[in-house]
């Protein structure tokens, strides 16, 4: 089996250690897998060594915010030169930002009935994170939802048992509210798709868009433009796409002699729903690991 798209505690929503994600994949009979943190490579030194030891094979990766014709993608980088020093710059372009965006989506978020939530409450949460003063929509659901002030209230009753966001709360809740264009999003300026591109490529690395059925939606025109820009691969099978979605995705692949990957975007906690491997990727390992192996070895 194989896993390339997998968040670490160097997320901001990821919950394991880099090692304690290689372990859950020898647990599963991972063979082939990946950590793609956000904007962040610093995992892949350890979940390297760790996969080593347990006879797996690693490719480096990680996962970059990105903007092209005013829309936010995540772009994922594997094979990557993750010692470069252009993705430390990226993680500091974030993390320059980070603080403010997290205090816009507070003072949303209060305006939206939540007025006991506080940065204290946000403070507590974030303090064993890497990205401290980086405050997600996951985080803000994960709150708000242990707030016993607001066990009944309408807004949150979705993602409650039972409730139709129940699956995935956490990031169900960020979708709805703390996304591009919904009420508690807080702007922060990603670099063009384009640079990630070249950045990607100039560290040795493959371009793949990540999970386009979820950062495409209603937008599908765009396709064709990022596909012209250099991009390297598609992940058409993730725990986000159908099997319609899966099939179209790879299916353009095809035709463009592009390769496709496969993912779980396994978080942990915020995303309860979804495990190592699960991605619904029908393609046999054998062949995959061959397909793989002309990129990254």
């Amino acid at each position: 089996m194989t896993d390339l798209h997998m968040h670490s505690r160097y997320s901001e929503d990821g919950e394991f250690t880099p090692s304690e994600l290689v372990k859950q994949c020898a647990e599963k009979g991972i063979r082939i897998m990946s950590v793609t943190d956000h904007n962040c490579a610093k995992s892949n030194e350890d979940a390297a060594n760790a996969a080593k030891q347990n006879g797996i094979t690693y490719i480096p990766g990680i996962e970059i915010d990105c903007t092209f014709q005013d829309t936010n993608f995540h772009l994922l980088g594997y094979g990557i030169d993750f010692q470069s020093s252009d993705f430390e710059a990226i993680e500091k372009n974030i993390d320059d930002q980070s603080l403010q965006a997290s205090l816009d989506r507070l003072t949303e978020t209060q305006a939206l009935g939540f007025g006991n939530i506080t940065e204290k409450n946000m403070w507590a949460l974030s303090k064993n994170n890497y990205w401290k003063g980086s405050w997600s929509g996951e985080m803000f659901a994960e709150v708000l939802l242990a707030m016993p002030e607001y066990a009944d209230h309408p807004l949150l009753k979705p993602y409650r048992p039972g409730g139709e966001r129940s699956d995935n709360p956490y990031v169900n809740f960020y979708w709805d509210y703390y996304s591009q264009g919904k009420p508690c999003y807080a702007n922060i300026d990603y670099p063009a798709m384009e640079e990630i591109i070249a950045i990607i490529h100039r560290n040795h690395g493959a371009a793949v868009i990540a999970h386009p059925g979820v950062n495409l939606k209603g937008k599908d025109f765009l396709l064709e433009d990022i596909l012209n820009l250099g991009i390297d691969g598609i992940e058409a099978f993730s725990s986000y796409h159908n099997l319609r979605q899966a099939a179209y995705y790879y299916k353009i692949a095809q035709e463009r002699n592009m390769f496709v990957t496969c993912g779980s975007d396994y978080h942990g906690k915020t995303k309860p729903s979804i495990g190592i491997g699960q991605h619904n990727c029908p393609i046999p390992y054998e062949e995959m690991a061959q397909q793989l192996e002309k990129h990254f070895r």
